[in-house]
């Protein structure tokens, strides 16, 4: 018998889940939902094998998507949000070919029936008006040989995911162990008469007052001390502790009134929190603000080197450094760089407690590093000598994650390629083609 064309309703029951998920009670049998892991439940509602499909977008806020179908047997209870596709005829076709038939197709059969405006469904009723090309018995065993070599590739993928998981925490390691002067000891060893932190500090103390008794900034409330319990590591003897408030100069941007015509389309860059790409900033910002705009909105114009920093919200904690003169909105933090200080280093410091920062700065619904939090942050000060031999030692490391990186990249684009070609050979030539 060749291909023909089925209707899913005429050939399987489909059945909504009939399991609240939040009041699902844990027992013996699996719970499918819509995430990858099974959960448990106390109660059973199918004694069956089915492919199961979600009834809801997996990403919502009206946008149509299904990350993924189901295959369960034996007993099993069913989320409320999926429905079950039961086979009446397993002679005629085989569960598992369906359910990678689907899988493979959902983009093209499933989602498209999906509607709504903000809570964007899939209905039942559609399903069932699906059509399929369903070939022999024998063939759909064929195309199962066949998909089952895609093991492999499965392996593979996992391997690869593996992989990008250690390189994210080797630069990691490679950040924490650059704020703890870990990766610059050699360098210590070979330059034992650099100035020590200490003497920098005050040095930087002093041109601080300075420029407070010049009137060019104001002076601040005093920073309080440092607690021997906010002390998170040992550093080196020539380094020293203090607060970013101490040595570095920071604030924040501004945003102009955007109904006046006279701020805007001029030839500052204003960057907003999402323009920030974690590393030096020399792209164009989307939009520019002129210098009216500039001062009237108490905005400040950066100066090239100077380091951003993200605030508010789910860009909470990114950073750049820019590459010329720009300005940012008022959810952008900007650091100064001086002869006596690096940013580049900062941005290192900042990347490796970022984490820490965020989970200490979450607000009701999402993070706010406030100025004040930065400004208080405990900071491991090197030598100014040292600052560079870091940067350089994080720079050379960096390079070899990236490379490490870009062929995992390949492995993985070149693992997509597989299964597609393993896909395609088992659907289209042997499904589609009639």
């Amino acid at each position: 018998m060749g291909n023909k064309i089925i209707r899913l309703g005429d050939y399987c029951d489909i059945i909504k889940g009939s399991t609240g998920i939040k009041k699902a009670i844990p027992g013996e049998f699996p719970l499918v939902v819509t995430a990858e892991e099974r959960q448990s439940h106390n109660e059973y509602q199918f004694d069956t094998t089915a492919v199961i499909i979600p009834l809801v977008s997996s990403t919502g806020h009206g946008h149509a998507s299904i990350k993924r179908l189901h295959y369960q047997e034996g007993k099993f209870a069913l989320g409320t949000i999926l429905c079950a596709l039961i086979i009446k005829d397993t002679t005629i076709i085989n569960p598992r070919f369906l359910y990678i038939y689907l899988s493979y197709f959902k983009d093209h059969l499933l989602v498209p029936l999906m509607k709504g405006a903000a809570n964007v469904t899939l209905s039942i009723k559609k399903i069932k008006d699906v059509e399929i090309i369903l070939p022999s018995l024998e063939r759909q065993l064929e195309i199962l040989d066949l998909e089952s070599n895609s093991d492999l590739i499965d392996e593979l993928s996992f391997e690869i995911q593996t992989q990008k998981q250690l390189i994210s925490q080797l630069k990691q390691a490679i950040l924490q162990e650059a704020i703890q002067g870990k990766l610059t000891q050699e360098w210590r060893e070979q330059n034992p008469n650099t100035e020590p932190a200490s003497e920098l500090l005050e040095r930087i103390k002093a041109e601080k007052e300075q420029l407070i008794k010049d009137k060019k900034i104001k002076k601040e409330k005093p920073l309080p001390p440092i607690e021997e319990d906010e002390i998170p590591f040992e550093i080196p003897e020539s380094w020293v502790w203090c607060r970013i408030g101490e040595v570095y100069q920071s604030t924040s941007g501004g945003t102009p009134t955007r109904g006046n015509h006279e701020y805007w389309n001029g030839n500052i860059k204003w960057y907003k929190s999402g323009e920030l790409n974690d590393g030096l900033l020399s792209i164009d910002s989307k939009e520019h603000i002129t210098n009216k705009g500039l001062k009237e909105s108490s905005a400040t114009l950066f100066p090239k080197g100077t380091l951003l920093i993200a605030m508010y919200g789910a860009t909470a904690g990114k950073l750049a450094i820019i590459n010329s003169e720009a300005t940012t909105n008022q959810a952008v933090c900007g650091f100064f760089e001086n002869n006596m200080l690096s940013t580049s280093y900062l941005f290192n410091f900042f990347r490796a407690n970022r984490d820490k920062m965020i989970k200490e700065s979450w607000g009701m619904s999402q993070p706010n590093i406030s100025q004040t939090y930065l400004k208080n942050f405990v900071f491991a000060l090197p030598p100014f000598e040292e600052q560079k031999a870091i940067i350089e030692k994080v720079e050379t490391l960096m390079q070899k994650c990236n490379a490490l990186e870009q062929e995992i990249t390949q492995s993985e684009q070149h693992a997509n390629m597989l299964m597609q070609a393993v896909l395609k050979e088992a659907f289209e030539s042997k499904v589609i083609d009639n």
